[in-house]
């Protein structure tokens, strides 16, 4: 089990540390998108009146700590931003800040984060134009950010939530959904801050960077609509109340869409994306004398296609040098998903994907992966991922442990976690979605 990044400066090589030298790209990745280190120009200067800090995602903590740092002391700042459980920076735990933090569940919305949610809405209510709202948002926002709809319970958006995730719906057409059925996501934050100025600060963690997927959106106009959030629905097969059918069927929960008054003057920075992040560990390659190729930061998907799909370009390099040259590390970004058959399997999306390319790649000598979710949590586990070497199938059959039916059940983690494949950072507080590094000798 790899439960230690590399150390700062350059990688081990690739030659004699596979494992090392991926890792170290991986850690190049996540380290780009920490706010800590890239936030400072995105900061507005203070208002006459107040400023009021508000968020939700799995790098709010640390997007909070980050303002509350460079923030001047001498100009009023004060708000609350919700994270998930275990992702607040442990400084921030230990030092007191100006900004609360609070921490809820995800991906399945809990009390915590309803009662966050009502809080920050009471929070933004009644600013003044010479106020501002900071808003801080970042990929796990839509379910941390939970406040429902008029007739919709928390209950509801639970099951509603569970079933989405179960479905293989994309991401975009899940937080279509959860917009329509919130009243504080999709654009209504917004709503509620009027007539403040607003600046909201995005990291990205879902393909094309949209700001209005992220975190579902909850300071932007909102083009989906009611009759897509039912297509959605309807696509994957998933039963909804009366109430909640009837509300997107007339329209009663549309969100405000662009060109909407509420939105004039507002500004939205991307402060971290995918592809920056995998220019960052692209460039680490590329020191170590290894030639890098990013295939794209939004590879979508059902994961283990996508595996199978990465494998088969790995291996065509391995066997014929094209359409690259070997040595080289091909990198990918973006959100697979997994549609799940099974119930009471263990992994996520990095290993159902580890998977899917071991057993396309057959031990392809050479040929040595990683893939990990850049938040440092595989799904519910505790592993940001694993690897997949050229023996991997070779020791995993030695054990007793077949890939194939792993991967029906959905039971990725007891394979990786059994041959010490996994790898373990705890929470990362960022988020920058799915890393993945193929390394061909």
């Amino acid at each position: 089990m790899d439960s230690h990044p590399v150390a700062s400066g350059a990688a081990p090589s690739p030659h004699t540390d596979p494992r090392g030298f991926l890792r170290a790209l991986f850690d190049a990745a996540v380290a780009r998108a920490l706010p800590g280190g890239v936030i400072a120009p995105f900061l507005p200067a203070p208002p006459p009146g107040r400023t009021v800090v508000v968020g939700a995602g799995k790098a709010g903590g640390a997007m909070a700590e980050a303002v509350d740092t460079l923030w001047p002391r001498d100009a009023p700042l004060s708000g609350l931003v919700v994270t998930r459980y275990g992702h607040a920076p442990s400084t921030y735990r230990s030092a007191t800040h100006r900004i609360e933090l609070i921490e809820a569940a995800h991906p399945v919305p809990d009390a915590a984060g309803l009662q966050a949610a009502r809080r920050i809405a009471s929070l933004v209510q009644g600013l003044s134009a010479d106020d501002l709202a900071l808003c801080l948002f970042s990929g796990g926002g839509s379910a941390l950010l939970t406040l429902p709809a008029d007739g919709i319970s928390l209950e509801d958006k639970r099951t509603i939530s569970r079933a989405l995730l179960d479905s293989g719906a994309a991401i975009d057409e899940m937080n279509c959904v959860r917009k329509h059925l919130s009243a504080i996501k999709g654009g209504r934050l917004a709503v509620m801050s009027c007539p403040a100025r607003m600046v909201t600060l995005l990291i990205s963690d879902v393909p094309g960077d949209a700001p209005e997927l992220i975190a579902s959106g909850p300071t932007v106009a909102d083009p989906s609509t009611c009759a897509d959030a039912l297509a959605v629905l309807r696509r994957h097969g998933i039963d909804v109340p009366d109430a909640i059918r009837q509300g997107l069927e007339s329209g009663a929960f549309e969100t405000p869409k662009p060109g909407n008054p509420v939105f004039a003057g507002h500004t939205v920075h991307l402060i971290a994306t995918p592809q920056q992040s995998l220019e960052a560990a692209a460039a680490v390659a590329r020191a170590a004398g290894i030639d890098a190729h990013i295939l794209s930061d939004e590879v979508q998907g059902e994961s283990r296609e996508v595996g199978r799909v990465h494998a088969a370009l790995a291996r065509a390099v391995a066997r014929r040098g094209a359409p690259f040259a070997r040595p080289c590390v091909i990198l990918s970004g973006g959100e697979t998903t997994v549609t799940v058959t099974t119930k009471g399997g263990r992994g996520g999306r990095a290993s159902e994907f580890l998977l899917g390319c071991a057993i396309a790649l057959q031990g392809e000598p050479g040929v040595h992966v990683l893939a990990a979710d850049t938040d440092g949590i595989d799904g519910v586990e505790d592993n940001a991922g694993a690897f997949v070497t050229p023996d991997t199938l070779a020791r995993a059959a030695a054990l007793g442990l077949s890939p194939r039916d792993s991967l029906d059940r959905h039971d990725a983690y007891p394979f990786f976690a059994a041959l010490g494949d996994l790898v373990v950072t705890g929470p990362t507080c960022t988020n920058v979605n799915d890393f993945r590094a193929l390394l061909i000798l």
